[in-house]
């Protein structure tokens, strides 16, 4: 059965339909108020389950069809709006990513409006303010919730670039200053969108039948949609978010430096980061004016100032200890940095 004829069917015939005033309808379609206020959607209490799915039927003839997976008893959801209306805007306290099933879809991010197509992603930071357009055309969206400790494990996983992993710890640090989002774009049509949907029905198919062993299937498949997200899919920056992204990407690259300084080369960073070799240049030239070899220099220097200071081992161990294996070219680099050579500097802070 393809994705949209199960979003179909969930959201026209899933269990009974909720009354048009059940609590539960507002959290599925908050259509807008006001101009002014802002929301804060919480994470569904539906299940223990940490992550869930919205599913939108739009109707050209101007009704919505909604459910919401997993919950205790299954349901579906009717709602009649105006062209061209609109939710309230709102944020999220967890990541939400929408896949475009069917149509086009219209949102309002941080007051700019996104125009979303067939096979297209969005990934929302949780405190991004945002609104959905409802228009008179046939579209399926699917929304995916995914609970803030969910974040850790696709991290952990390593299996995304370093680009989302950014977004994904910007998010988990809860800067909010900073709201940001990911419009995602199939590199080539057909195989990406084939692998993403595939994934996605195996998702919601999982979230329908929601029996033993579902939630590790859903919890596979969220990690699979996320690897594709890295190797299938184009995304671009806003100028805000290269800039705080260039941070926390170089905030890691100067972790991983210093935690293996004596052996580092910059292959490893290629292989850690998934960076071409010329991005770690230019972002460490950028952040502090030094290639990365001369960066790294620094970080050497700086741990053999520390061991002269703390520890009683000779000018040649530590040279070693800090990756520098031709003590000659040690003492040059050291006298141009501190203007002694290693014993002098030793001598003169032990004085």
């Amino acid at each position: 059965m393809p994705l949209s004829e199960l979003c179909r069917r969930i959201t026209e015939q899933n269990g009974k339909p909720l009354p048009k005033n059940h609590p539960l309808g507002s959290r599925l379609v908050c259509m807008e108020y006001s101009k002014f206020a802002k929301e804060v959607k919480t994470y569904p209490l539906l299940s223990e389950s940490r992550f869930f799915a919205l599913c939108w039927n739009l109707s050209s003839k101007n009704k919505l069809y909604a459910t919401m997976l997993p919950s205790p008893e299954p349901f579906h959801y009717a709602l009649p709006f105006q062209p061209e209306s609109a939710t309230q805007l709102h944020t999220h306290d967890y990541l939400e990513l929408a896949y475009i099933v069917k149509g086009n879809f219209y949102q309002n991010i941080v007051g700019k409006t996104i125009h979303f197509r067939a096979g297209e992603l969005c990934l929302i930071d949780k405190n991004c303010l945002h609104q959905d357009y409802l228009i008179s055309e046939d579209a399926i969206i699917l929304f995916i919730g995914i609970a803030n400790d969910m974040f850790h494990e696709v991290i952990n996983e390593n299996i995304t670039t370093q680009k989302i992993i950014s977004f994904l710890q910007s998010a988990l640090l809860e800067q909010k200053d900073l709201q940001q989002y990911l419009h995602f774009r199939p590199k080539t049509n057909i195989p990406s969108t084939a692998h993403m949907e595939e994934c996605l029905l195996l998702f919601l198919q999982e979230l329908v039948s929601n029996t033993v062993g579902s939630h590790y299937v859903c919890k596979g498949m969220l990690f699979r949609i996320f690897r594709l997200l890295s190797t299938e899919f184009d995304f671009s920056l806003s100028q805000q978010q290269k800039k705080s992204m260039s941070w926390l990407v170089f905030h890691e690259i100067t972790e991983y430096m210093k935690r293996n300084y004596q052996t580092v080369a910059i292959q490893d960073l290629v292989t850690k980061f998934h960076y071409q070799e010329d991005y770690f240049n230019r972002i460490i030239k950028n952040k502090t004016g030094l290639t990365y070899s001369g960066y790294l220099k620094q970080i050497r220097l700086d741990a053999a100032e520390r061991l002269l200071r703390t520890t009683s081992l000779s000018i040649e161990e530590i040279a070693a200890e800090v990756g520098y294996h031709n003590k000659g070219f040690f003492y040059k680099i050291f006298v141009e940095k501190y203007g002694m050579t290693p014993s002098k500097y030793r001598k003169h802070i032990t004085a």
